[in-house]
């Protein structure tokens, strides 16, 4: 036997390539080793296929629910919260007149954020937003290690999840919360542009000071548009993304150091991604923001103007009110703010000031007012009440109050428009002969019609001209011109100028609507006057010159302009207005430094004074009315401001000449351009010179050229057949209740008011 241990039996010439394998020694046998047990710690190490397997384990379970996730959360609608707008509401140049709506956001387009601005942004919050996906887990780790170990809580998520944070979802920090804003971030990603993210980001974000998105941010802060922002301002908004709070430095003046390292963290990730450069950068002063305003609300007058706007919008079918509640409009009017704040100031001084709480009728006193641009059509002002807060019906558009004798200009209008002749046939011009005597009972086709107004304390004028007779504001002449032209015929005149179709009383049977029985508003009396301003054109009247929701503008109805009368009718009127100003009822008017024409009118026992005016540039209707605070209903206001009477030539009439004077001041001054029906020309006047006058009686009365028609035959205009003077009317008259003043006190205004003055049936307003 050989001594190899290796062989134990016979030499054999080579290895045994095809026999039998030797056995494995067993572990516990003789013949080999056995593998060693694991025992003590190293039983719990796992080995490197288990680590192997859990990894693949746990990576199954990561992809599973990924794709899970991402299969089971859907995008979901935008949260109610995220979608309020307020509307805004500016002035024709541009500045704000008010914001409406519970959240203070406004939506803009990217297009209306200058690009610089844009950059501001992501070097503040996401430099990488255009060219990285839209999760970044790793910053997700370390904002949640850096959180966990005490470093601040930090977000670590792009501008994306952001987006989906403020706009789908809310602002709960859960768990669950931020696992669908995972999900939704990747999907939203695939499915929108990342123009469109960062726009809703910017849309959405909070700035503080009441203010989402970046628009209501640039107001709040800088008092701007977010297309004025510049670099510096933009970059000091990003700031406040981080911490709005904590880095508005005018409530936290504290913490201005902070705010202004935060400022240079953005510009200096600006210059790093070349989006501004070195030298700009240096150049750039920290911008401070503007003081905090208190929220713009509706007090004073922005209510009653925001109000007349929405009224338009929704009432021309422009906006549903639905669509104008969900709020986002931004609203340019045509409200001109300095003649807008004209206008307050008339009042307050003329009327408001001359008020005392010790009068119990003082506190029954308000007012409206408007004011047209005749050749546009503009509403420029509107005067509502004292305070939106405290006068909720806005006074200017309230259709409650009848208009008194500013309507009788339309029945003049109409009798010149429609070829308009008297009983006896005459034209009826400025130089036509009326009956002016008191109660006189109106004629129609030679039969008494059972209408017999009285005039101012029961005056009796005889053979009165138009003209007169407009100045005087004669009832007995304008109910018998009423019946003359035909109360059909003034209404589709009253209409065609301006006056609404609906409008309450405009129907009035008889005469009664020529002496101001409907109630149209200031506003559309307003509309009337300007068209006679505007030769008989008329372009329907506006209160917006511009709409539009997220830089798109919105289409405004077209505004044609048409002739409601023709121009020697408007002119001719124009022309017996110009004379109620000059010596009328209304001279207070003179004191606007203006060729101006008007009307003055009080509506029945002095619940309402008018003044209606024009000059060639501006038409504008004041009212002055009364209203029991508590009751709401109408009260006369005899002893108002410590006069016996209100009347349209005194608080109206002055109110008027000081707002006109005011607005059109630095504009030239023009004179009426005006083409006279025929016949309507002033006659001459009588001479002055005692040398070339002709001859006189004994009487000192001239024995030549009368002036009023002979003996012979009736004056022209006046009816034939019937009595002109009747007995006394058969209607009910109201008599004066004990204590109000008695129609013998004095008239109040420049040159004294015909208006209202004695008393008059039930229903009829005055002059």
């Amino acid at each position: 036997m050989s001594d190899d241990p290796q062989h134990d039996g016979p030499e054999h010439p080579g290895p045994q390539r095809w026999g039998p394998r030797p056995a494995l020694p067993s572990a516990g046998g003789q013949g080999g080793k056995s593998r060693p047990r694991r025992t003590g710690w190293r039983r719990v190490i796992p080995t490197w296929r288990m680590v192997l397997g859990a990894v693949l384990l746990l990576g199954l379970i990561v992809v599973g629910g990924l794709v899970a996730g991402y299969l089971l959360v859907d995008i979901p609608p935008a949260n109610s919260a995220a979608k309020a707008q307020s509307n805004v509401y500016l002035y024709s140049d541009g500045s704000e007149l008010a914001r409406e709506g519970e959240v203070n956001r406004e939506n803009v387009s990217l297009g209306q954020i200058p690009r610089p601005v844009q950059h501001t942004v992501l070097a503040a919050e996401d430099r990488d937003f255009y060219s990285e996906s839209a999760v970044d887990p790793a910053a997700m780790v370390r904002a949640a290690w850096n959180t966990l170990t005490g470093k601040g809580k930090q977000s670590g998520s792009t501008i994306t999840q952001q987006y989906v944070k403020n706009y789908y979802l809310g602002q709960e920090q859960t768990v669950t919360r931020k696992a669908k804003e995972f999900f939704i971030a990747i999907k939203l990603d695939r499915e929108v542009s990342k123009d469109d993210i960062l726009e809703g980001y910017l849309n959405s974000s909070y700035y503080g000071r009441n203010a989402y998105g970046i628009q209501a941010a640039a107001q709040a802060y800088y008092g701007k548009s977010s297309e004025k922002l510049t670099t510096a301002e933009g970059a000091y908004l990003a700031t406040l993304l981080n911490a709005p709070s904590t880095f508005d430095i005018i409530a936290h003046p504290e913490n201005k150091a902070q705010a202004k390292a935060r400022w240079d963290y953005v510009l200096d990730g600006m210059v790093k991604k070349k989006w501004l450069s070195p030298s700009d950068r240096a150049a750039m002063k920290f911008p401070a923001p503007h003081p905090a305003k208190a929220p713009t609300g509706l007090s004073g007058q922005r209510g009653y103007l925001v109000t007349a706007v929405k009224d338009y919008l929704t009432g021309n079918h422009i906006i549903d009110e639905d669509t104008l509640q969900a709020g986002g409009y931004r609203i340019t009017t045509t409200i001109d703010k300095d003649r807008q704040d004209a206008f307050v100031d008339a009042v307050d001084n003329r009327l408001m000031d001359e008020l005392d709480d010790s009068r119990k009728v003082d506190g029954y006193v308000r007012a409206g007012g408007a004011s047209i641009d005749p050749e546009t059509g503009r509403v420029v002002a509107m005067y509502g009440g004292i305070d939106y807060a405290k006068q909720y019906v806005n006074g200017a558009t309230r259709t409650d109050y009848q208009v008194g004798s500013v309507f009788k200009p339309i029945v003049f209008a109409s009798a010149v428009a429609n070829n308009s002749t008297t009983q006896d046939g005459q034209r009826i011009t400025p130089n036509t002969l009326y009956d002016g005597t008191n109660k006189r009972m109106t004629i129609s086709d030679g039969s008494p019609t059972g209408f017999a107004p009285a005039n101012e304390d029961d005056r009796s004028y005889g053979p009165i001209t138009v003209t007169e007779a407009t100045d005087k504001s004669v009832n007995s002449v304008y109910a018998q011109m009423g019946i003359d032209v035909g109360p059909d015929t003034v209404k589709k005149t009253a209409v065609d100028l301006g006056v609404p179709a609906g409008t309450p009383s405009l129907a009035s049977s008889q005469g009664a609507i020529s002496l101001g029985t409907a109630t149209p508003s200031v506003l559309d009396m307003t509309q009337v006057y300007a068209t006679f301003a505007n030769h008989g054109k008329q372009r329907p009247h506006t209160l917006v010159d511009k709409l539009s929701r997220s830089g798109e503008d919105v289409e405004l109805p077209e505004r044609p302009e048409g002739t409601a009368i023709g121009r020697e009718a408007a002119d001719t009127t124009t022309s017996i207005l110009q004379s109620v100003v000059d010596g009328g009822t209304g001279t207070a008017a003179q004191a606007a430094g203006r060729p101006a024409a008007g009307k003055t009118g009080t509506a029945e026992k002095d619940k309402a004074a008018w003044f209606a005016g024009y000059t060639p540039d501006l038409a504008t209707v004041v009212a002055v009315l009364g209203q029991n605070t508590k009751t709401n209903a109408q009260e006369p206001l005899y002893g108002a401001a410590g006069l016996a009477r209100v009347n349209g030539g005194g608080f109206p009439a002055e109110i008027w000449a000081d707002y006109t004077a005011a607005a059109l001041e630095g504009e030239p001054v023009r004179d009426f351009d005006l083409e006279l029906e025929a016949g309507a020309e002033p006659p001459p006047p009588e001479p002055t010179d005692t040398a070339s006058a002709p001859p006189t009686g004994d009487t000192g009365t001239p024995t030549t050229g009368p002036t009023l028609p002979p003996t012979s035959g009736p004056p022209t205009g006046f009816p034939t057949g019937p009595p002109t003077v009747p007995p006394t009317p058969t209607f009910p008259t109201e008599e004066p209740p004990t204590g109000e003043p008695t129609e013998d006190f004095p008239t109040v205004g420049p040159g004294g008011e015909g208006d209202n003055a004695g008393w008059r049936p039930r229903g009829l307003p005055g002059y």
